[in-house]
């Protein structure tokens, strides 16, 4: 059986918790002009990962 390959791409954006994942926000990286000061203080920071996508996420990292 080959060995189980982690997703380097998936593993730069998640981050294995007690209770499942965390990610980034989105919508942070331009046109920030535009924004509101408050949009983007509430962008900051980490967030969960919605639970649909969990199962997706084990196998795209399988040893986190």
């Amino acid at each position: 059986m080959p060995k189980l390959k982690t997703n380097r791409a998936a593993a730069k954006r998640f981050r294995k918790t007690a209770k499942g994942f965390k990610r980034g926000q989105s919508q942070k990286r331009h046109i920030l002009t535009k924004k509101s000061s408050k949009r983007k203080r509430n962008l900051r920071g980490t967030t969960m990962v919605a639970k649909q996508d969990l199962v997706r996420l084990e196998q795209l990292l399988p040893h986190a």
